[in-house]
């Protein structure tokens, strides 16, 4: 029998990744991408919406709803799309920064 090798947290060294200010820029990209995936498609479920009734209603397609809620697109939505998708759902849309303490 083999023996397991003891479990070892991956913070520490994501912690150090980010240390440098080009990863972090690209993590919190990714992070806002997937951020954005969720809160559509969770404004579309509250406002009991198909991806397809969703685009039709801001004049889109369904497929462009479908990649944003799938946070796999490369391109980040804009701002007045956002807005329609959060009217059309019957939403405000809201934006902001977090900011973090630097040690």
């Amino acid at each position: 029998m083999k023996n397991k090798k003891p479990y070892k947290s991956g913070k520490p060294f994501f912690q150090k990744l980010l240390k440098d200010r080009e990863i972090r820029i690209h993590f919190e990209e990714e992070k806002s991408k997937t951020e954005i995936a969720h809160a559509v498609r969770t404004a579309r479920m509250k406002a009991d919406l198909t991806q397809a009734e969703l685009a039709k209603l801001i004049g889109t397609t369904q497929s462009v709803i479908a990649r944003l809620e799938g946070g796999t697109d490369k391109r980040v939505p804009s701002i007045p799309l956002l807005a329609r998708i959060a009217a059309a759902c019957g939403a405000h849309f809201e934006f902001g920064f977090n900011f973090l303490k630097v040690s």
